[in-house]
């Protein structure tokens, strides 16, 4: 037990480190579905790559969504309308008349109205004639129909097929046989015009008109009903592939028929091969795929960015932030798959640049990509749109100092999207009328989107304790109260300060670093001098030196001790752990020569003297707080330089950088020759302009 904690001890880092790798793959995995992946990758209007391909068995070729949906639309623009017959509503119109003209009648015959019939002297005979030709025409006005107008239905717009219910009998009807009430009305006036005296048929046609009424409805229930039946019974497919049948010959062009034939064969075989079966087969290949990606991006940060590895809370932040993204589109894609677009992926990219190289930025978000294409249909243009966007990400997220850059970034990224997209779009359907139009629409919420990652750049730096360049640049601003204070207290250390930081950020510009780091660290790698000011020759008065009361070893302590005592006033202000590295670094394990030399005229014996005049270190361990240490060295060495010349200036950047060199300061940094004599040619053609020194021209 005590071997194990022991282990546990002595590897912590790594253990850390592996098993945050192996929960993002556990949880990569477990978010994955669990689905076969056909192995043939195609494009319509594109040629087919591979050999030649037979069908492995029967399949139905599938009907695409247009297809479906055009089908759909037809059936509802041609449905068939169903209409009722009322036989109640009939009854109650014949009783109606009836009764009405019983009442009427009585009165006519009191008022004299018919003359004609005292003559005759038949009233029994007129009163049934006249009776049974009302029943007669309404009889004839209603077995052709009285149609009901609809508020709810246009029923006058061409449809398809129009039946008429007759209890259980339905035939086939047309609009313009049906009479409206009036026209109705009409045509029992004209019927009874032609038999009876004007008098008559007056009174007969009022009668008439008192009992027409609506025998003819619009079934809506039935009319929906019938329609959802023909929706539901379309057949979601179109003829058959047999087993051993040719479906793309190699070389040839997918066109729209290959194309259904291929999607409908993938789909099969997707669905055919994730059943139980088969669930740990896929299963396997899903972490081989996960882990291998996975592998890739430790593989890369060792090669490239072995601090990322030793601090967890950086890798944390990297897993965390591709998690957040697999999980983004795994739950997009269970509610539609088609939303993916809405999904702000370049965020990742720029979050990742906020807080390192765009090397890192890149190969992250590509390795999320991958990682998510094997969830989303379409993987080749999900992962071609998703690289080129996070790629142009990288590259304009570069100077996103402002409000204004950020929201210019995101209008740019949309773009991106939209260009690559439609260029996709016209391979694929090599027209412009059957592009989605609407993913151009998902492309402009993706980008506003976008504008989510100022507020999440900053969220995570105060989460995970990491630095962006937003906050990097605010912390070189010179009002900052820390610098503020540093000019009012060691007004020459300020002066001092502030040409180192030029130095150090043109030389790391110019060699590829972070030059805006390199210039914040610079800004605050002397605040140590604000404890003592008086010590340090640039803030001393002329023929005033505070160290001729002491002895070497005690201003030699002074003048080490401002390296501790900046640590410790960063740590009160809360400075980034990055800026303390500046201060922490900026000698190394150099000595101070000047003290230890005269402390060893006095003392030879003494062997342990060197200890006394070392700084503590540690040595330089970026590109950038190498620079800095040799940006130190060379600008307060240069304020000794009498009359300062080219040759001067040159001797002295050269004999400073190569000693610290000689000595080892640069072992653990990753800076390289070629890029030490960039700096060196740097800082002289700084230090010249600084000095006012002409160039010296080749004799």
């Amino acid at each position: 037990m005590r071997k194990l904690l022991l282990f546990i001890q002595n590897y912590q880092t790594q253990i850390s480190t592996a098993l945050l790798f192996l929960g993002a793959l556990c949880i990569v995995v477990y978010l994955s579905p669990r689905e076969a992946k056909f192995k043939y990758e195609f494009q319509k209007a594109k040629p087919w790559q591979h050999e030649d391909l037979l069908a492995p068995f029967d399949f139905a070729i599938q009907k695409s969504e247009t297809e479906l949906a055009e089908e759909r639309t037809r059936l509802a623009e041609q449905k068939t309308v169903f209409l009722k017959y009322d036989a109640e509503a009939e009854a109650r119109a014949f009783a109606k008349y009836e009764s009405e003209f019983e009442s009427a009648w009585e009165s006519a015959l009191k008022d004299n109205r018919f003359e004609f019939i005292l003559n005759e002297g038949d009233t029994t005979f007129w009163k049934a004639n006249l009776l049974d030709a009302g029943r007669t025409t309404l009889e004839a006005i209603f077995k052709r129909g009285v149609l009901q107008p609809s508020s709810e239905e246009p029923l006058l717009d061409a449809y398809g097929e129009i039946l008429l219910l007759r209890g259980q009998i339905s035939e086939t009807a047309e609009w313009d046989q049906f009479y409206t009430i009036n026209e109705a009305d009409q045509e029992a006036r004209n019927r009874l015009k032609d038999r009876y005296p004007s008098t008559v048929s007056s009174f007969l046609a009022a009668r008439v008109a008192s009992g027409l009424r609506h025998n003819i409805y619009f079934d809506k229930e039935t009319t929906q009903k019938y329609l959802d039946n023909q929706l539901n019974s379309i057949l979601s497919t179109r003829g058959m592939v047999e087993e051993g049948e040719l479906i793309v010959a190699k070389g040839n062009l997918v066109d729209q028929d290959r194309y259904e034939k291929l999607r409908s064969l993938q789909e099969v075989y997707e669905g055919s091969l994730s059943g139980d079966h088969s669930y740990f087969g896929l299963l396997s290949g899903q972490i081989l795929l996960a882990g291998i990606l996975f592998f890739a991006l430790f593989a890369f940060l060792r090669q490239f960015e072995k601090l990322v590895l030793e601090d967890i809370a950086r890798l944390t932040f990297i897993l965390l932030n591709i998690l957040i993204m697999v999980m983004a589109a795994f739950f997009i894609g269970r509610f539609n798959e088609e939303y993916i677009f809405f999904v702000p992926f370049a965020i990742l990219p720029m979050v990742m640049r906020s807080f390192f190289d765009i090397r890192l930025a890149l190969f992250v978000h590509t390795v999320t990509i991958l990682l998510i294409g094997f969830q989303v249909p379409n993987s080749f243009q999900f992962t071609f749109l998703q690289f080129i966007a996070g790629v142009f990400s990288v590259l304009l997220v570069n100077n996103l100092y402002k409000r204004r850059d950020l929201f210019i970034t995101a209008a740019k990224i949309t773009g991106v999207y939209a260009i690559s997209y439609f260029s996709l779009a016209i391979l694929q359907e090599g027209n412009l009328q059957d592009i989605n139009y609407m993913i151009f629409l998902y492309f402009v919420v993706n980008g506003l989107l976008t504008l989510v990652s100022f507020p999440l750049i900053y969220f995570q730096e105060r989460l995970f304790g990491l630095v962006s360049e937003i906050s990097l640049l605010e912390l070189s601003d010179t009002n900052n109260p820390l610098l503020r204070e540093l000019a009012e207290t060691a007004p020459g250390t300020f002066q001092h300060v502030l040409q180192v930081a030029n130095l150090t950020e043109n030389a790391s510009l110019a060699i590829g670093g972070n030059a805006l780091l390199a210039r914040t660290g610079a800004l605050y790698h002397d605040i140590g001098k604000m404890q003592s000011p008086m010590y340090f020759i640039e803030n001393q008065s002329p023929g005033i030196n505070p160290h001729d009361e002491l002895s070497f070893e005690e201003s030699a302590e002074i003048i080490i001790g401002h390296v501790t005592a900046g640590i410790r006033m960063a740590k009160k202000h809360k400075l980034p752990d990055i800026l303390i590295d500046f201060i922490r670094t900026h000698h190394g394990t150099s000595t101070v020569m000047y003290f230890y030399r005269q402390y060893i005229k006095d003392f030879p014996e003494d062997e342990m003297a060197l200890d006394k005049f070392t700084y503590p270190g540690p040595k330089p361990f970026s590109k950038e707080t190498a620079i800095l240490m040799m940006a130190d060295t060379v600008e307060a060495a240069s304020r000794s330089i009498e009359n300062p010349d080219h040759d001067k200036l040159d001797s002295l950047v050269e004999k400073l950088i190569d000693s610290q060199i000689a000595a080892g300061q640069f072992e653990n940094a990753p800076i390289t020759l070629r890029e030490i004599r960039t700096v060196k040619k740097i800082f002289k053609k700084m230090l010249m302009n600084i000095y006012h020194v002409r160039i010296k021209y080749p004799d």
